[in-house]
């Protein structure tokens, strides 16, 4: 399948929905409203989700579209665009920029076009499955081969420890060289380009996944559940590492207690 129209089109939804959330990062007066769910949301997410369904709708007027923001249209389509406006909102409305707009595309229910795009550092990192560039240029993971020399990267460490085996995600954060927070979709990136070696959460969304997948697969990774199983569509969990180290993330994650 020929994906250049779909790759040029995502270039154009990452742009537009950057422009239109980059004034509105830091901004003192920014209304922060609570969820049903108890996440946070501000003008910036809810705007930009409407600019991407709307240009989405104009250019590919069958494709269905899956958002965290304003929910499914025609999610049974061939091609579902899947949206995640601002991946991060917390640091978004604290100013700091570990946050970024996912676009993924589905083709049969299979992500096969995904980005990340950070519009204030002004990074936009895409991949297809098998190729994956930032700022136009391949990226790859990096060759590390021990836990002992890698840097793991999760959103909230009390998390690992609510929605999973307190113990064994105790043992696996205390067996790699560095353990951050530079999480959410941020993270992520940071692992395919490079710089970072796994990235784990524990409780994700299809809005959260989808565009990771062949971000990660694109630049060499490997991004699964924390059973080793599919990422995506039913999974919550996300377990994203290089090829040598992922196996062993997995068994460290589902240790005996």
């Amino acid at each position: 399948m020929d994906l250049t129209p779909y790759h040029a089109f995502l270039v154009e939804l990452a742009r537009e929905s950057g422009d239109f959330i980059r004034p509105l990062f830091g901004q003192p007066g920014l209304a922060v409203e609570t969820k049903a769910d108890q996440s946070p949301v501000t003008a910036a997410d809810r705007g930009a989700e409407e600019l991407l369904r709307a240009r989405i709708g104009k250019k590919f007027p069958t494709h269905g579209i899956i958002g965290e923001e304003f929910g499914n249209e025609r999610a049974d389509a061939e091609f579902v665009w899947v949206l995640d406006p601002i991946d991060g909102t917390k640091s978004f409305i604290t100013g700091v920029p570990l946050w970024g707009t996912l676009i993924a595309l589905l083709h049969r229910g299979q992500p096969v076009l995904g980005c990340i795009n950070q519009p204030i550092l002004g990074q936009l990192m895409i991949g297809d499955g098998t190729t994956t560039t930032l700022n136009g240029r391949p990226v790859r993971t990096r060759a590390c081969q021990r836990l002992a020399d890698a840097t793991l990267l999760t959103s909230d460490t009390l998390n690992l420890a609510k929605y999973h085996d307190p113990a064994a995600s105790a043992r696996l954060a205390g067996q790699v060289k560095l353990f951050r927070t530079w999480g959410d979709c941020y993270g992520y990136l940071l692992v395919a380009s490079g710089r970072a070696d796994i990235c784990l959460d524990p409780i994700m969304n299809p809005w959260d996944i989808a565009a990771l997948v062949p971000v990660l697969r694109g630049a060499g990774g490997v991004i699964t559940n924390w059973q080793g199983g599919g990422a995506y569509p039913a999974e919550s969990t996300v377990a994203a590492a290089t090829p040598a180290l992922h196996a062993q993330v997995i068994a460290a994650l589902n240790a005996p207690r």
